[in-house]
């Protein structure tokens, strides 16, 4: 099997399992009690709270939740006034921000997937109490100007979250953001944990209650070895940042020779995260690809949205006909992505998708 999914999760490091383990065999006490076992614990949390922070601006408290789903939710529903964000975010922020029941404006994007600034400019005004923007989108890779907006934000008094689940430890995050969103598993780290970045001053409204052990008072016992293995795969991020950079520059240039003529990728292509390789062919059907090329794990999208039955809403934001949409597919691939295994794979698909049009 070839796995090109690293958008919707990526394979754990083996550092970040070496890590984990012996607080799955031996560290069983809780990271909140007092005794010594129960201390020896909260060191590797707060270890590991270090070790997550140095990918991230300097200052401001991190709190560690059970998802950047989580965080998003308590960044949007903690915070005030009404919110801006924008058409291709992830739903854990569309979703979250509808559900406040405060005025809500989505701003468009262009064909190449980026926010129409102008009207950021003219949404982003006094009263506005949120921008919330995603780094690097999930389905088509594009960079958003975070610094850009985060000076709109901070132009009329907002705060700005960034969803910085992507694009952590891959593309810099700008200092000037006030909440910042990441995930584990997204680099290499465990399923079940991620953080909430917060500046200093910066405190939202808490979104569970019951004990708040995590400051700035987030509820909820944490798992020392979630913690560990999302620290550890932090801190190969930072040493080996250059080194995936490289790999995965390479990786792009031989996924785009091997797919061949007859694909179009979706979203721009200079502002973007080379990882990510959204393309779309005329006609192909993606269910019937999945199953012709059984032993290649790709994405027709977002995971969070696979089996609702909808198009993607990122690529229809950027304009693309229902039809165009539905004949998309999602790419991803990373540090562990052999480029040998990567150009057959992607030979296998286009000779897939050459025949679908044979057979019809």
């Amino acid at each position: 099997m070839t796995y090109l999914d690293y958008q919707a999760t990526t394979p754990l490091a083996p550092e970040a399992l070496s890590a984990m383990l012996p607080w799955l065999e031996h560290g069983h006490a809780n990271p909140h009690s007092p005794h010594r076992e129960g201390r020896r614990a909260r060191a590797a949390v707060d270890h590991a709270r270090g070790q997550v922070a140095a990918l991230l601006p300097s200052g401001g408290t991190l709190a560690f939740t059970s998802g950047a789903t989580e965080a998003l939710n308590w960044a949007i529903q903690g915070s005030r006034g009404p919110i801006v964000t924008i058409a291709t975010e992830h739903a854990a922020v569309l979703e979250t921000a509808a559900a406040t029941g405060r005025p809500l404006t989505v701003l468009p994007v262009g064909t190449d997937g980026l926010v129409d600034l102008d009207a950021a400019r003219a949404a982003i005004g006094p009263g506005t109490g949120l921008v919330a923007a995603m780094l690097v989108n999930n389905e088509i890779g594009v960079i958003q100007p975070i610094a850009a907006l985060a000076g709109l934000a901070h132009g009329v008094g907002a705060r700005m979250l960034c969803d910085a689940v992507q694009g952590y430890g891959r593309v810099p995050i700008p200092d000037s953001c006030d909440m910042i969103a990441i995930s584990a598993h997204k680099v290499h780290g465990p399923k079940g944990v991620g953080a909430l970045w917060l500046r200093d001053g910066v405190v939202p409204a808490p979104l569970l209650h019951g004990g708040g052990q995590e400051v700035p008072g987030r509820s909820g016992t944490l798992s020392p070895a979630l913690c560990a293995g999302f620290g550890a795969a932090a801190a190969l991020m930072a040493s080996r940042r250059q080194e995936d950079t490289r790999h995965v520059e390479q990786l792009w240039a031989c996924a785009i020779a091997a797919l061949g003529d007859g694909w179009t990728i979706n979203g721009g292509v200079d502002q973007r995260y080379r990882g990510n390789l959204n393309v779309r062919r005329q006609g192909l059907d993606v269910a019937r690809l999945m199953s012709d090329v059984r032993d290649v794990a790709f994405s027709a999208g977002s995971a969070c949205a696979s089996g609702s039955g909808r198009s993607s809403h990122v690529l229809r934001a950027l304009g693309l006909s229902e039809r165009d949409a539905r004949a998309s597919i999602r790419l991803g691939f990373g540090r562990y992505t052999d480029e040998d295994e990567l150009c057959a794979a992607l030979n296998a698909l286009s000779t897939a998708a050459r025949a679908q049009r044979v057979r019809a």
